[in-house]
């Protein structure tokens, strides 16, 4: 499904077709049927819209030292330093609930570190978050080891207790802890939402803790081993009789 924001050529997109069936409508008339469309009155309830999300993607200044990740639907998120509370940083959904997110449904702010200064010990990685109206908001840490495999992951999703927050909340402090194994080469942390609505972070501290502090690991998950024949069979592509 086409984002509100497409609005225009979903217009043009549809005149051109009702034309090659030779029915002739205005752009206009297009424009108030693609409002229809997305559950608004007429066009000019949709144009308000379209210009109130508009000024939203105006690009944030990202803070020295992070980046958001590749995947990140810069015409769906904005993500970045918030121009109104020093700080923070925000990732905030800019579409309604009514559009699709596409594949990609959520948007992370992130760095990555050598591990070299933390091989062996266990650290912790905590921050602050807020959310509003969000679906999943989280802070989370990767340890990777060569050629780029994970050794350690923990993004709080799985968690019952103090673990992601979800629809809107005040400040909550939260935590990963990790141990660092000798075989790990970099270390990659963040925070991100996950669907709709906005997620603040600050305050992010990454530390080395006590040996034998309990980590927060998420437990691989197994997966379920189907049945195998014993022997090979059909080689030579027979046709079921």
């Amino acid at each position: 499904m086409k984002s509100f924001l497409e609005s225009k050529a979903m217009a043009k997109a549809l005149r051109q077709s009702l034309a090659e069936r030779n029915v002739e409508i205005s752009h206009s008339e297009c424009l108030e049927l693609v409002a229809r469309q997305f559950g608004l009155a007429d066009w000019n309830m949709l144009s308000a819209q379209i210009e109130t999300a508009k000024s939203k993607l105006e690009p944030l200044p990202l803070p020295a030292g992070w980046f958001p990740t590749g995947f990140t639907d810069t015409q769906r998120y904005r993500i970045g330093l918030d121009p109104t509370s020093p700080g923070c940083a925000l990732i905030e959904c800019v579409v309604s609930r009514q559009t699709d997110l596409g594949r990609e449904r959520f948007a992370c702010l992130m760095q990555s570190i050598e591990a070299d200064s933390y091989r062996g010990a266990t650290i912790s990685l905590a921050a602050s978050i807020r959310a509003e109206d969000a679906n999943v908001g989280t802070i989370w840490m990767r340890i990777d080891g060569e050629p780029g495999s994970t050794l350690r992951f923990d993004n709080m999703l799985s968690r019952t207790e103090n673990g992601a927050i979800y629809g809107t909340s005040g400040w909550i402090e939260r935590s990963v802890i990790l141990d660092v194994p000798e075989e790990a080469t970099s270390i990659h942390f963040g925070f991100f939402l996950k669907g709709y609505g906005k997620v603040w972070a600050r305050n992010f501290r990454l530390e080395t803790v006590a040996q034998g502090t309990r980590t927060t690991e998420m437990a691989p998950q197994a997966s379920e081993r189907k049945p195998l024949p014993s022997k090979p069979t059909n080689l030579d592509f027979t046709m079921p009789g």
